[in-house]
């Protein structure tokens, strides 16, 4: 269970430290609501990585609380760890990259790793139900 709470802790602060840096770049930035379209423009690129990670790290945190909390093997635990460090590179790979209209390996495999671990996630909880 502890490794389920770190993960989901760790989601937790992905998603606030994202929405924290949208509040300070609209401050700077002077913008109340809404961003440009530019995929270029760092605003647009970090509302993007908020929205995104947003979307996906509740459901990986309630499936890592009911996988968490019932002995889940190795594998299970590993897959926690792999989701977690997958939004997190999903989330540097929007936010590093020149342009989200271009690709970008780290949201590539931020991406590929959050379905995979997602959906591992989902076969898990269905093992220990």
């Amino acid at each position: 269970m502890h490794v389920a709470v770190i993960s989901i802790a760790l989601l937790g602060l992905l998603v606030f430290g994202l929405g924290l840096r949208v509040s300070l770049m609209r401050g700077s930035t002077q913008t109340v609501i809404g961003h440009g379209t530019d995929p270029t423009d760092p605003l647009h690129k970090m509302v993007r990585a908020h929205a995104n990670a947003t979307e996906y790290a509740p459901m990986l945190a309630v499936l890592m609380l009911i996988v968490g909390s019932r002995d889940p093997a190795a594998w299970m635990v590993w897959t926690m760890v792999a989701a977690t460090v997958s939004r997190y590179l999903h989330a540097a790979g929007m936010i590093t990259c020149v342009s989200l209209a271009k690709p970008h390996p780290l949201r590539f495999a931020g991406a590929l790793g959050t379905y995979v671990c997602g959906l591992a996630l989902v076969v898990a909880a269905l093992l220990v139900a």
